[in-house]
């Protein structure tokens, strides 16, 4: 999911998971981040003007390249107006389905892009994707989706469908690219569902723009503990710094 003007982004929705949600009695706001009407008024006013939401490729690229071979065939999750797609089949990816729940954003898309077979686009809630069958994926790729879901109501019901889902549709051996600005306090209990297991490697970005001195290699893995945490006393340089969780599809449950 994307926007075109520096928008108001899932983070700053709601600092908070849930801060934004309001069950209607008080007069509090509801962020609509996880409902097609939202992001197509939105889409319809900007005209579909391109925007990434967190990170460019360019920034992605080495980590993308690491997990995901081009010859993959990619589900982008959310792809919203952002160019990474178009900027992954210019570096020699060949097969990326791109899913946003924005019905209007999607025409925008397959119009902007008729031209580049590498690229298709659906009209898909990512918390139902029955329309693609089993294991049809080596990777998936979210960057902004789950955080936007996460202002919603019911966030945490529509975390673990999406990730049900993503699991699913993911062959083993297949890879979910999480970029997220949610620490793994936030983000691990829900990639951890019960029928899912991950074998999850964390990377920190700090944000584009970040001036601060880097203590460490953001190529370097971040250790997580038993419990799916960061390491006692571990604080990134950039307090917003952006998460990229790598998720591989191991055979078999976990226990």
């Amino acid at each position: 999911m994307s926007s075109s003007s520096a928008p108001l982004s899932p983070r700053g929705a709601a600092e908070e998971e849930g801060a934004a949600r309001s069950d209607g009695a008080t007069g509090g706001t509801v962020f609509s981040y996880g409902e097609a009407g939202y992001w197509d008024a939105r889409y319809v006013e900007e005209g579909g003007a391109p925007y990434d939401w967190y990170q460019r490729y360019a920034a992605l690229r080495p980590f993308v390249r690491r997990f995901v071979p081009p010859a993959s065939r990619l589900l982008m999750i959310g792809c919203g107006s952002a160019l990474m797609s178009e900027d992954m089949v210019a570096d020699g990816y060949r097969e990326i389905i791109n899913i946003d729940i924005s019905s209007v954003l999607i025409e925008l898309m397959r119009k902007k892009y008729f031209d580049l077979p590498q690229l298709q686009y659906m009209q898909l809630d990512v918390r139902d994707m029955s329309k693609f069958p089993d294991e049809s994926f080596d990777c998936a790729i979210d960057k902004g989706t789950l955080d936007s879901l996460m202002c919603g109501v019911e966030a945490p019901l529509s975390a673990a469908q999406m990730v049900l889902e993503v699991d699913r549709l993911l062959k083993p051996g297949g890879v979910f690219m999480l970029i997220t600005y949610g620490d793994p306090s936030a983000r691990i209990p829900h990639l951890n569902q019960p029928v899912c297991n991950w074998e999850i490697v964390l990377y920190i970005l700090p944000r584009p723009g970040f001036k601060g001195n880097a203590r460490r290699s953001v190529f370097d893995p971040v250790p997580l503990t038993e419990n799916g945490r960061l390491p006692d006393g571990y604080t990134p340089e950039d307090p917003d710094s952006h998460y990229i969780y790598v998720c591989k599809k191991v055979h078999g449950l976990q226990g």
